[in-house]
């Protein structure tokens, strides 16, 4: 039997959870699959660059940090938009309520936010908000290996709040009476919180399997947006710890989901290049052909994208 190497992270609604639950690389594509979970994109970005991996769910800066210094890996699919969201203590009032993102950052002058690791995609969309604001000498930023240990951190006081995914909010609001301060839409436009990375030598020489792949990653987001109860169910029983109705909490902070690679979700991903830049992380301009390979999505997704309509989760 083929098998395939997919590295994956810890966020509850990626389609990697769905493929799991379901096993339906397996029984769809008869197909081994060798599911790998990883910390942070960074940490993914490692296992890449040691051949480990033939597959990941990542954080577009992550893949782009990695490309820059020479790995071999093209992003081949989207997957959701806008999934970054930061969350605080209940004391900390919202962007609805102060008027501006500004504003609502201006709250910590003084105070340490938590997010993931430097590099990450939450990790560069706080800076640059907190640089953008003037902010950057009186907001403290502590960077975790684990986005888990976020929450951690906020219940014991250490930081006073969190830039993370989706379940970060859900959960900081169940335990710790936590507030979404910014919104998703509010803190990058279309920003490509994870898209499919694949290494050259797949879209290479495994081309039909990736295609196999994609088309599964498809059907799953669909499920997300359009059955979300089922894709509740089934991304759970690959997690193991997690009740449905909190899976669907988490689907509805940011229903944007889809494999397309629409202009959009490109143009956003290369405007991270030039913040990479001037954060170090990055030593040189990259383009489109040098983040992105479009042929099999293009060829399996030609109806219009579906990151803005989120179906049954509206």
């Amino acid at each position: 039997m083929k098998r395939l190497a997919i590295g994956h992270l810890s966020t509850a609604y990626h389609t990697a959870f769905i493929l799991m639950g379901g096993d339906w690389v397996e029984k769809k594509m008869g197909v081994e699959a060798n599911w790998r979970l990883f910390p942070t994109g960074p940490e993914m970005i490692k296992a890449f660059g040691r051949r480990e991996l033939d597959i990941g769910y990542i954080g577009l800066p992550p893949a782009m940090i990695g490309i820059d210094k020479g790995l071999q890996i093209k992003c081949v699919a989207g997957g959701h938009v806008e999934g970054t969201v930061f969350t605080a203590t209940k004391n900390y009032r919202t962007l609805g309520e102060v008027g501006t993102t500004d504003k609502v950052l201006s709250q910590f002058r003084g105070r340490t936010i938590g997010t993931t690791t430097r590099g990450s995609i939450h990790d560069v969309i706080i800076r640059r908000l907190i640089d953008q604001a003037g902010l950057q000498e009186n907001v403290n930023v502590r960077n975790f290996e684990w986005a888990d240990f976020i929450l951690e951190a906020m219940e014991l006081k250490e930081v006073v709040g969190g830039c993370g995914t989706p379940p970060l909010a859900v959960l900081a609001a169940k335990y710790l009476s936590g507030r979404i301060v910014l919104p998703p839409n509010a803190m990058w436009s279309n920003s490509p919180s994870y898209g499919i990375a694949a290494t050259l030598e797949t879209i290479k020489d495994s081309a039909d399997l990736l295609e196999a792949f994609l088309k599964l990653h498809e059907e799953a987001c669909n499920l997300a947006r359009e059955k979300p109860q089922e894709a509740a169910e089934m991304a759970t029983k690959a997690i193991g710890i997690l009740d449905k109705n909190f899976l669907l909490d988490v689907l509805k902070v940011s229903p944007k989901y889809c494999a397309s690679l629409p202009s959009e979700y490109v143009d956003s991903a290369l405007s991270f290049v030039p913040v990479l830049q001037g954060m170090g992380y990055i030593t040189k301009p990259l383009s489109k052909k040098d983040v992105f390979w479009t042929k099999i999505i293009d060829r399996i997704h030609k109806e219009k994208p579906h990151y803005g309509n989120p179906g049954k989760l509206a």
